[in-house]
This record gives structure tokens, sequence and C-alpha cells, in this order.
């Protein structure tokens, strides 16, 4: 169940006889490990009930636009937040031509307008009206904003028609899915990435921490590893699991990342630096739990921790490209282009965490993307499609090494 194993696909089912179709579909997702929820158009709900979906998916179907019990009234903008991929099974000529124009008059086109994940389009109406040049020319300005059309299918029609215009069995759009989430770009470069905080003691009970949850470093290493690389994820306390195909080495200590991260990076392809690593640790923690009566004006003294990414930058056999986050509270893009240059960095990945949307331990992030000549800003979308177009970005930039530093 690997590629959909954990990945939040939405599943958009729009009126037609196909829609009974969407049940399965559903069903195979859930089968292969994805988190499902759907929507049902007005049509669709002519088809198949809105009860039938939920047993299905295991969540409440979504039905209107305007929704008073959920978000305030904007569970469409949520939907759309929370998609990893949206799906459109079966999606007739007049959703096709809706979306082609960019109308929102409903939750289906509204949430496909809205969401910054990958959106993919099963087409199922009669032939005539599949070879209408009105619907082909949709289907090319789909395909131009690189939404995924998958099928359809030739046969026997429902009208009785034989020709294309048949939305796809189940299994074969579940296999059109599956192969989103597997690029290969990564075959054979070995990655090492950091996640999380470092904890460093004060005492056998008390330490210095952030509030890092890990979340990107950790969506970072499974879309390195689905890319088809070899991962290494160097990471701090967590309540994640490792995701598949990746090892995973637990450090607690700024010391203890910086020392696995200069064994581990050299001679590496690609170094993702995500950790949010303690800046300073106590020179002498305290052997024994510091008691508060005994020590009423307790005074710590600090010293400085090694800086993890730039002594990677420092190798003799230094990865291939280095990229290091920044993560900002304020002036944010002059903050990140600094620390790129301080640090030595190929690129620095800047993100606003005094937004709420984007803070330590959110599902969300948006970033800016910053290199010597060039720069480029993701909009706020889950952090597992963050880290998908990361790495596919890091990944065109290991295959053309003249442009690693732009």
């Amino acid at each position: 169940m690997g590629h959909l194993r954990q990945r939040r696909i939405l599943v958009a089912i729009a009126g037609g006889i196909a829609a009974y179709k969407g049940a399965e579909l559903v069903r195979l997702l859930k089968k292969q490990g994805a988190d499902v929820r759907v929507i049902l158009s007005r049509g669709a709900r002519e088809f198949i009930t809105p009860l039938t979906m939920q047993a299905l998916s295991g969540e409440p179907v979504h039905t209107e636009l305007l929704d008073e019990s959920a978000e305030a009234g904007m569970g469409h903008i949520e939907l759309a937040r929370w998609a990893d991929l949206l799906v459109i099974a079966p999606a007739t000529a007049d959703v096709i031509a809706r979306l082609a124009h960019g109308r929102a008059d409903d939750l289906m086109t509204t949430a496909a307008l809205a969401t910054a994940a990958p959106v993919a389009v099963a087409p199922a109406m009669n032939q005539q009206m599949w070879a209408n040049a009105a619907t082909q020319e949709n289907l090319i300005l789909l395909t131009q904003r690189g939404i995924q059309i998958i099928g359809p299918d030739q046969g026997e029609q429902a009208c009785g028609d034989v020709g294309p215009g048949r939305l796809l069995e189940p299994a074969q759009i579940l296999q059109a899915l599956q192969s989103r989430f597997s690029s290969r770009q990564l075959d054979n470069k070995k990655v090492v990435i950091t996640a999380g905080p470092t904890v460093e003691a004060i005492d056998p009970v008390r330490f210095l921490s952030n509030h890092s949850s890990g979340k990107m470093g950790y969506a970072l290493a499974r879309a390195c590893a689905e890319a088809g690389a070899e991962v290494t994820l160097i990471s701090g306390p967590v309540h994640l699991s490792p995701p598949d195909r990746v090892r995973l080495l637990s450090v607690t200590s700024a010391i203890e990342m910086h020392d696995a991260s200069i064994q581990e990076a050299d001679g590496a392809d690609l170094f993702i630096g995500a950790a949010a690593v303690a800046d300073f640790r106590v020179s002498n923690p305290a052997r024994e739990k510091i008691k508060k009566n005994a020590q009423p004006d307790l005074t710590l003294t600090l010293v400085e921790n090694p800086d993890v990414i730039a002594a990677v930058c420092q190798l003799a056999r230094r990865p291939t490209l280095v990229v290091g986050f920044a993560a900002e509270t304020s002036d944010l893009l002059s903050h990140a282009r600094e620390k790129r240059v301080k640090k030595g960095l190929d690129l620095v990945i800047a993100n606003d965490v005094s937004d709420p949307h984007t803070s330590f331990g959110s599902d969300q992030n948006a970033v800016h993307l910053i290199g010597a000549l060039s720069e480029q800003h993701l909009a706020l979308a889950s952090k597992q499609v963050i880290a998908e177009k990361i790495v596919s970005i890091l990944a065109e930039r290991l295959s053309e090494p003249a442009a690693a530093s732009s």
C-alpha cells in the first residue's frame, strides 16, 4: 500500500450514472491506507447516498458549499487545505467546463480552485459529448494547468452508444493515482535529512528545547523515499512514526545531531537541515535534580552549540546540494537570504512560524525557496504537498549540477 498510505485523498463525485464507481474507488483507497474524505455534488446524490459514502470512507460526507457547522462556514477552505490530492471521479462534461473556466459555484469546483494540492480528473460522459470540440478544448486547458486527466475508457455506455467516454474502472484510476506519488526522481541518490528539535539538559529532569514537531522533516523524508532515494533521517525527540523505507537515527542533543550529520552527510547527494537545532546548551548540566529551595537565584551559564548545517557545508566531500531552513517570526526573506550566504547554503527554505497556519506543529506550510539567483514561493498547502514540491525542485537541481547553486 506504500504510495497512498496516510495520504489525504479528497474524492469528489459528480452527477452521472458512473457515480456508483466512486464508491468502489473510495473503498480501494481506504484499503491502500489512505485517509479519504468525500464530496458529493447534488447530481451525485441522485445516484448514490451520503450514507453509503460515509460508511465507506469513515468520515462525514461533504455536500454543501456553505456549511455553518464547519469552521464557521468555511469548510470548503479547510477541505482544500487538508487534501494531498483531489480526484474528481466521475467528472462530467459540465464539471470539466466549469473547472476550465475557473468557476466556483459549488463545493466541488470551489475546493478545486482553492486547493494547492494536485488535482486529477476522471471524465465520464456520452461519447458525442466527449468528442465535442468544446470538451476537448476544456481538457487542453486543464492539462496545461497541470491537472491530470485519467481516462476515459471506450465501450458500451449507459445510453446505448458505443465509444470513448466511459469512466475507467476504479482499479485503473487507483493505479493512475499511485503513479503520482512514485516519481523516482531521486533514484540512486543518497539523502540525509535532519528533523525535529534538540533537547539540551539542565539536570536529569529539566531541559531547554523548542516547539518543533518534526512534521516538515518527516514529510520531506517520506517524499524523498518515494522518489527513490536512499534516505537517512536524523531526528530529535518527536511523536511521529518514521516513514517507510527510511533509515532513522534518533538523537537528543545538538552535539549528537552534529556528530551524526557529519558522519552521514559525507559524500551524500543531498543534505536537508530541517531540524530546529538549539543554538545554546547549558555548560555544566547538573548530575542530580536541582532543588528549588537549594538555589533560589539559579543562574544558567550557556555555551554556543556547533552549527550543524554550516559544518556540513565545510566537509571535504560536501553533499552536492545543501539545503537549510529558516524559521522566522519577522523580516522573513531578508533573514533567510542572510542565512543562506552566511552558512554557505545552496538553498534556504524560509517559513513564517508566527503565522498560525504555518507555526510549529501545524499540518500546513507555505515556504519561500531562496537560491543565489532565483526565488520561488510555494503557497499554503499540507506539509506533505509542500514536501513533494520541494523534492521535485531539488531533484531537478541535482540533475543539472551547474544550476545547483542557483
